[in-house]
């Protein structure tokens, strides 16, 4: 089946590749020459996906999907979320925005335990986080969401160099390592968007068969 992945960042297309099989063939926006940034102004990441899953529809009439994920790390009250890609600013420069998140995360422990030293009630600063998706699939008009969650903690510092974004320092629930250390396959079989994005295929797979019968 041949679908447009609403993104032009190569390391998601060769992911959900991998994710969904050979029964897909991904197009991106580029290669049907939309070149203009695809927008997601929205404060959900449902938002952000359906907008950007309307805006390949809207300009192409072909079945999409987008996703739109982040991390949410508890010590920053869910930060940086619907910002995870901006964290650090535009550029979306992954290596800055680590940077900023273990600053930061850093800086909420200090005071943290700042805090309980002088005898002030605080909660346990805490390294949980995960990572959270939602695809939108749009086929023949109508929309479908697909959600996928991972949880983890974070590292003090970059691990490996696989996977890309935040993987480095997400370590999965379950294991020692970060998803940068871990093989592409498995790091697949338990991430956010691997759970969505099996969802997407398992409904399409179901919808293609109802539509034979």
């Amino acid at each position: 089946m041949k679908i447009v992945f609403a993104t032009n960042n190569q390391h998601k297309v060769r992911e959900a590749s991998e994710i969904l099989g050979p029964g897909f063939e991904l197009v991106t926006p580029a290669e049907l020459g939309i070149t203009e940034d695809i927008p997601e102004t929205g404060n959900t990441f449902r938002a952000n996906s359906q907008q950007k899953a309307d805006f390949i529809y809207k300009h192409t009439g072909l079945s999409c999907f987008a996703d739109d994920s982040g991390l949410e790390v508890e010590i920053l009250g869910g930060a940086p979320g619907i910002e995870t890609a901006r964290y650090s600013g535009p550029a979306r420069d992954s290596k800055a925005n680590i940077e900023k998140l273990l600053r930061e995360m850093s800086r909420r422990e200090a005071e943290a335990s700042l805090a309980r030293s002088l005898g002030l009630s605080t909660p346990h600063a805490t390294r949980k986080a995960r990572f959270r998706t939602c695809v939108t699939l749009i086929i023949d008009g109508e929309h479908h969401f697909f959600d996928g969650i991972m949880e983890g903690r974070i590292s003090r510092e970059p691990y490996g160099k696989g996977g890309f974004g935040y993987d480095p320092v997400f370590i999965p629930e379950g294991y020692d390592v970060t998803a940068a250390q871990l093989p592409e396959e498995e790091k697949n079989a338990i991430s956010h968007r691997g759970k969505a994005m099996r969802a997407m295929a398992e409904f399409l797979a179901k919808d293609s068969r109802s539509s034979r019968e």
